[in-house]
């Protein structure tokens, strides 16, 4: 075997064991431990603001005081495909003991909105825009989709990242709001 082809070997070695070690790191099974990581407790998120679809202004410290589920999705994502969806059907099984927000990452009006009128979710969930993607930033975002759950102290409680099938959702909500 010639040195480049060992080389060659070891660059990808190296990679698996690299690629290895973060995906054990950030398991999307379990991210408690990472909650307070990346979201200064919750409370630095309340000093963004966002537009909705009719380009009104929104503070999500207006929105402080009851627990809260913010998900930071993309019409990219194709996670967030069914992610969308069940968010809506899980804001509807809980009524006013959540709020579940959606905020889009840097997308224009036009692609959020045509993404979430083909879902079919438009009006059923609070959609906001954030073309400078502070949001995720905020959140030390490593994957896609992210959702954070912040209790009515807005602490958040827990940090998701990746998708979540909407028992999940129910569990993680349950939890929220029994707090």
């Amino acid at each position: 075997m010639n040195s480049k082809n060992t080389l060659f070997i070891i660059a990808i070695v190296g990679v698996a064991i690299i690629g290895g070690f973060l995906l054990f790191r950030y398991s999307p099974q379990d991210h408690s431990k990472m909650q307070n990581e990346s979201v200064d407790n919750g409370n630095g998120i309340f000093a963004l603001h966002f537009s909705d679809y009719n380009n009104s202004p929104v503070f999500l410290a207006d929105l402080k005081g009851k627990p809260l589920v913010i998900n930071s999705w993309a019409a990219w994502c194709p996670f967030c495909r069914k992610e969308l969806p069940d968010f809506v059907a899980v804001q509807k099984e809980f009524n006013d003991n959540v709020t579940i927000i959606a905020i889009d990452r840097a997308e224009s009006l036009e692609t959020a909105k045509k993404y979430s009128d083909e879902l079919g979710v438009t009006s059923k969930l609070i959609f906001l825009l954030d073309p400078s993607d502070s949001f995720y930033q905020a959140i030390g975002g490593f994957s896609m989709p992210e959702t954070i759950f912040v209790n009515g102290s807005g602490e958040t409680i827990f940090h998701k990242r990746g998708p979540m099938d909407i028992e999940e959702m129910r569990q993680k909500i349950q939890q929220l709001i029994s707090q």
